[in-house]
């Protein structure tokens, strides 16, 4: 049953209610309340105009600024780092795309639970993920440089706030073997040391950039503003053969090695070009590898350490004595009774030999005949011989590190000065400084510019002279017969391959200079073919500690091996015939020739 309202208002059938007779509405609305609403609904009009005001007029730029920097974006293109090659083209650098993990600290969400998670695919640290994540900053390096494995643990882990991108990162890969070479990169791929430093205007290129319009979620919605596109980084060939500096790298790390040695250290250089063709260390270091290197592994020791060079001084001696004239190959010199007196001073011989040739005086290394050649001469001439071939100055390369060596100006030598001199005491030089000095024999008398960068074919090389052709050409024929038999480095022969040359035995100075140590430093510097020279090869090892220490017996095997390698490559046809060879010494040893043995 439907009950009826008995508030309800009658209405009388036909009739229609109106609202304008209601009671309420007919009660007067008080006029303040009204002015009220309407100074309330004006204020927020006039803060509404002002806000936008300050927003459109006032403070523009800010509120604009803060816009582009949620919503626009900036992208570098990192331009490729130029390739470095070798001179036949294999690649001893290359840049190569890695991933990196980054993040934003005020985006990233995560709990306990989920950075211990991230620490332990980046192989981080609990304390060091929280140190990057809870510094300032929109922007943190993660881990940089990771394996793809990692890269795809980080992002299936989805975590706010931590994104991937790719980045260029060096590779190298001849390693140890040509690390001094090539040098390395920092983690900004900035060249550090070797030719990355040294070409680093070259083969840095550079970067482009990227304009966009992001969404919240940060996802690129459209580019704005032009593509300033990456430029590459020129490829820098050098005068390296990879195959040379591997080999010769192999054979003095062998050396060291087998005498206990410090160091070690080979330059090859193009008897014709005067281009490099290997300039190996050892110890070295993996250029892929920046953590824990040391200075003694940095060092590039055939062009930064200098030394005494010894008797590899003598051919310059006895070349400016046949030059003046005052000698021939076939003039004695008295050597008796082994030494000499300069000064109150008397340099010895190791073996008392009576009367030698000039041509003797080299073969057997005599201090005191190489003195009395040298004392014949004003200071001034044998001085200009010893700076003609470059020593006391930068050898001329790009590349950092290269130094002078020591040569004091003639008008302050004594007369024992120039008489040690003469044997290879009192001034200091680098292995690449020998090697380029003795070009002079190599190239018919002239000494050769070097280079680390390939040379254009049929680009002419400018020398400078020093000496005749035919004393060149006669030094070389002595040079030969001091790495025979008879001389003071037979162990420097090879089989196939005539060679001359000159071993080098010093003491070290002790720290300061002043004075020397029973230390060593043992080398060979010499050339091969000795007709048509094709190559210039020089060896130092350092502090030999085996029991040996003579240059002969510990640099001129090493000379030995480079130089019948790098001729074999360079497809130089042998000049010796090799079963005569081989007989002359199976006569001379009363054994079976052995090829390790040359």
């Amino acid at each position: 049953m439907k009950l009826k309202n008995p508030f309800a208002r009658r209405q009388e059938p036909g009739s229609t209610l109106s609202y304008a007779s209601s009671p309420l509405l007919a009660t007067p609305t008080p006029v303040s309340r009204s002015r009220l609403l309407l100074f309330m609904v004006g204020l927020s009009f006039l803060g509404l105009i002002g806000r936008a005001f300050y927003v459109q007029v006032y403070a523009e730029d800010f509120f604009q600024a803060q816009g582009e920097s949620r919503m626009a974006a900036t992208f570098e293109l990192p331009a490729s780092r130029g390739r470095i090659q070798d001179r036949n083209g294999q690649v001893l650098a290359t840049s190569v795309t890695v991933p990196s993990v980054w993040a934003i600290p005020e985006e990233f969400k995560g709990g306990a639970a989920e950075r211990q998670q991230l620490a332990r695919v980046l192989g981080l640290t609990r304390q060091e993920l929280d140190k990057k994540l809870d510094g300032e900053g929109r922007f943190v390096w993660l881990r940089r440089w990771v394996d793809d494995e990692t890269a795809s643990a980080v992002k299936g882990l989805k975590l706010a706030g931590v994104h991937l991108d790719r980045e260029y990162s060096r590779r190298y890969p001849e390693g140890e073997a040509s690390a001094h070479v090539v040098g390395f990169t920092n983690l900004e791929d900035k060249g550090q040391e070797g030719i990355e430093l040294a070409f680093q205007k070259e083969l840095q290129g550079r970067d482009g950039s990227r304009s966009v319009l992001r969404d919240r979620l940060g996802r690129v919605v459209e580019d704005r503003g032009n593509l300033v596109p990456a430029l590459n980084g020129r490829d820098v060939q050098l005068s390296i053969d990879a195959n040379v500096q591997f080999f010769a790298y192999q054979k003095v790390r062998e050396a060291v090695a087998e005498h206990r040695a410090k160091a070690g250290s080979v330059v090859v250089l193009d008897a014709r070009s005067g281009e490099v063709l290997a300039l190996a260390n050892y110890p070295s270091f993996d250029p892929g590898t920046r953590k824990n290197l040391s200075g003694n592994q940095l060092r590039n020791r055939a062009l930064t350490d200098v030394f005494e060079p010894g008797s590899t001084m003598k051919p310059l001696v006895i070349a400016q004595a046949l030059e003046s004239g005052r000698v021939r190959p076939d003039t004695i010199v008295n050597v008796a009774p082994r030494s000499i007196s300069i000064s109150g001073w008397s340099p010895t011989d190791v073996h008392p030999y009576g009367d030698l040739t000039v041509a003797g005086v080299l073969q057997k290394s005599s201090n005191v005949g190489t003195v009395k050649l040298a004392m014949q001469m004003p200071a001034r001439e044998l001085h200009e011989v010893f700076s003609g071939v470059g020593l006391g100055q930068r050898p001329g390369l790009n590349f950092p590190g290269a130094i002078s060596g020591k040569l004091r100006p003639y008008k302050s030598w004594r007369p024992i000065e120039q008489a040690t001199m003469s044997f290879g005491y009192g001034l200091s030089a680098s292995l690449l400084q020998l090697a380029r000095a003795y070009t002079v024999f190599a190239h018919d008398g002239e000494v050769l510019p070097v280079s680390l960068v390939k040379r254009d074919a049929g680009e002419p090389v400018i020398g400078q002279r020093v000496f005749s052709p035919a004393t060149a050409r006669t030094v070389r024929e002595l040079l030969q017969a001091a790495a025979s038999e008879g001389g003071t480095a037979p162990k420097a022969q090879v089989l196939g391959y005539s060679v001359g040359g000159k071993s080098g035995t010093a003491h070290k100075n002790v720290e300061g200079g002043k004075g020397y140590t029973n230390k060593y430093r043992s080398w060979f510097v010499g050339l091969s073919p000795i007709k048509d020279p094709r190559i210039v090869v020089a060896v130092m090892v350092d502090e030999p500690s085996n029991g040996v220490y003579y240059g002969g017996a510990v640099a001129a095997p090493v000379f030995s091996q480079v130089v019948a390698q790098t001729l074999r490559l360079m497809n130089v046809p042998p000049d010796l015939d090799v079963q005569t060879q081989m007989v002359a010494m199976q006569a001379h040893k009363g054994a079976a020739p052995v090829l390790e043995s040359f």
